[in-house]
């Protein structure tokens, strides 16, 4: 029987199926590890670019930093950060395959007649089929690839809103803590000089041990809270320079005053109202929400039998050539993806309470943070006028000290009731600080800040 002309080239096939198969391939390329820990200088650091949510700010480090120029630092190198960014690529990524078309499958097959078979020929098969339930599902899988890739990337928008709180309140608490170690090292200092009188006194039998324990225990007292502040700094400090992907040696220069937000009762019942539209850790549950509603439609979709489709052509060992198709359907009679339906029904009900405790524990942080603002801000006047009769004593107890017209123990009292007031009026300020930072980041409100000008207050 002579050769159909429709009759598939062979001897050409394989070629033809290597160049389809070849086509397009992705190519590998080795990426090294990095050989440093961090920048050595703050010069070395990527250069910010602000988000748009944060106000415009003059970018000019070489006459230090201060907490706008820190917090745009951090966004831009914080370690943390740039590994969420590369899991936003991933997610991506995942959108991207979900709305790729599957691949057909193609079948082929030779059969060889024995020795013997007078008037026979080679047969072959060959066959295409394609998945239709898996074209029929793309949609789903598409809806669902996207809600998640929204949900990463508005994941990642709540990470720069807490990172810029965290640079904000590791700014605020190295200041303070510098602050402390200023005043500390005055006073030891200052009662440097009296410690050796009163050790002179004890040696030479002028002094007992009861008289002068007041004015040993004093500098004591006082190199003990320095080395307690001093390895607090120093923690702070730490984690400040991994906040902004710097090497722990990197010299640091802080300048101007710490962040301040004093957001009015209207502005927090505004910020309240709109919350749910506008924070990006609940739009985020949303679009985790979102997603998960469309894998429940696609689970119910897929209780419906699986088919597949194909089409062949073959001939036999006696040259008869035949055309078909093929039709394959799953048959629904005791799986029906019910157990499927039933996991994302429940994950669905998990994720909605889960949107519903979150928004009731931002109410209540907000709340909680608000009274205690107004508290804080009461204890500060208190504190201020306090601390600033104390320094007044302070002065006038030192004028009398040198001029011998005050007693040491006196003095010392006064100084360290001094020093107590003017601590603790540092460490208020600085709770205060933290809690209007917090509040500002659970509102997502950047136009809480108290307006100044783009200069730099450098502290001492």
């Amino acid at each position: 029987m002579p050769r159909p002309a429709s009759a598939p080239p062979l001897a050409r096939l394989p070629w033809l199926l290597a160049a389809a198969l070849l086509a397009g391939c992705a190519s590998y390329h080795a990426r090294p590890l990095p050989d440093q820990a961090g920048a050595h200088r703050v010069a070395d650091l990527a250069a910010p670019a602000p988000p748009h949510w944060l106000p415009a700010h003059r970018f000019d480090p070489s006459d230090g930093l201060d907490v706008t120029e820190v917090a745009t630092l951090a966004i831009a190198n914080n370690p943390d950060l740039r590994t969420q960014r590369d899991a936003l690529g991933v997610a991506r990524a995942q959108a991207f395959a979900a709305g790729l078309l599957p691949d057909p499958q193609l079948d082929a097959s030779m059969d060889f007649p024995r020795h013997g078979g007078a008037g026979l020929t080679n047969a072959f098969g060959l066959g295409l089929s394609a998945d239709i339930t898996s074209l029929l599902m793309r949609s789903s899988r598409v809806a669902v690839a996207r809600q998640q890739s929204r949900q990463v990337n508005l994941d990642l928008l709540w990470a720069e809103w807490q990172t810029v709180a965290q640079a904000r309140l590791l700014f605020d608490q190295v200041k303070a803590l510098r602050a402390k170690q200023a005043a500390l090292d005055a006073e030891q200092t200052a009662l440097a000089p009296l410690d050796a009188r009163v050790q002179a006194a004890l040696r030479a039998g002028n002094l007992t041990h009861d008289q002068a324990s007041a004015g040993l225990n004093a500098l004591s007292d006082v190199r003990q809270q320095r080395a307690d502040n001093a390895l607090a700094l120093h923690q702070a400090e730490a984690d400040l320079h991994h906040l902004l992907g710097l090497a722990p040696e990197a010299p640091l220069r802080l300048v101007g005053p710490a962040y301040d937000a004093t957001p009015t009762t209207t502005q927090v019942d505004a910020a309240l109202a709109a919350l749910p539209q506008r924070r990006p850790d609940l739009l985020a549950l949303q679009a985790g929400y979102a997603a998960q509603e469309a894998s429940l439609r696609a689970a119910i979709r897929a209780q419906f039998p699986a088919i597949t489709l194909g089409v062949n052509t073959a001939r036999d060992t006696s040259a008869v050539y035949t055309n078909g198709f093929s039709l394959g359907i799953t048959l629904p009679l005791f799986d029906r993806n019910r157990g499927n339906i039933a996991i994302e029904t429940a994950t669905r009900e998990q994720l909605r309470d889960d949107y519903r405790s979150r928004l009731l524990a931002a109410h209540g942080d907000i709340r909680h943070l608000q009274a205690d603002l107004a508290t804080l801000d009461a204890r500060l006047t208190t504190l201020s006028r306090h601390a600033q009769a104390l320094d007044a004593g302070r002065a006038a107890a030192e004028a009398a000290w040198a001029r011998g017209d005050l007693d040491w123990p006196t003095w010392l009292s006064l100084r360290g009731n001094a020093l107590a007031a003017d601590l603790a009026l540092i460490d208020l300020r600085q709770q205060r600080g933290t809690d209007a930072i917090a509040l500002e980041a659970l509102l997502g409100n950047t136009d809480l800040a108290t307006p100044s000008d783009d200069r730099k207050a450098a502290t001492p």
